[in-house]
């Protein structure tokens, strides 16, 4: 997953990183890398935190995610924090940085992970990864977060979403 993360951070880095004057140029690499790295480290201290049901509602298709969701607002903290230490910038101009590029990077996984054309992202993997948890019910998660049943109704709302679920690509 974080090589796909990279990826995704890369298409998205254009003004934030690349043409940020705040960024020397040799550095571009690093800051997509760390950036990557802290979006991933994130998602996975909201699974160990207990947040499992807000990270499948987060994915959700539909919803335009912004820096005042909560946990792409933690991401924001967590990535300015980290690049401004490791690559020797001012947190404001780190912070600058992360407030462009992450939610826009967050609503493209939201979009890719919902897409069912498109394989690069899928939420059972992404709830798998980031929890640690190989035997995660993510269909019973995602029937919770939809309102429904997983037993019952494990589609709950989701659609096209739960469609990926099982595998119908």
């Amino acid at each position: 997953m974080l090589d796909q993360l990279v990826k995704l951070v890369e298409q998205n880095a254009g003004s934030a990183i690349i043409n940020n004057k705040a960024i020397p140029n040799e550095q571009n690499n690093a800051a997509i890398q760390t950036v990557a790295q802290q979006i991933f480290s994130g998602l996975q201290s909201q699974a160990q935190g207990g947040n499992l049901q807000q990270l499948a509602g987060m994915f959700q298709g539909g919803k335009s995610l912004s820096a005042n969701n909560p946990i792409v607002n933690q991401l924001i903290s967590s990535v300015a924090a980290s690049v401004a230490s490791k690559l020797g910038i001012s947190q404001q101009a780190a912070a600058s940085m992360a407030s462009s590029l992450l939610p826009t990077v967050m609503n493209q996984l939201v979009k890719k992970t919902n897409d069912p054309k498109d394989s690069s992202f899928d939420l059972g993997s992404i709830m798998k990864t980031v929890s640690g948890n190989n035997n995660l019910d993510v269909t019973s998660l995602i029937g919770q977060v939809a309102g429904g049943n997983a037993k019952s109704n494990p589609l709950g709302a989701l659609g096209g979403l739960a469609g990926k679920l099982f595998g119908k690509k």
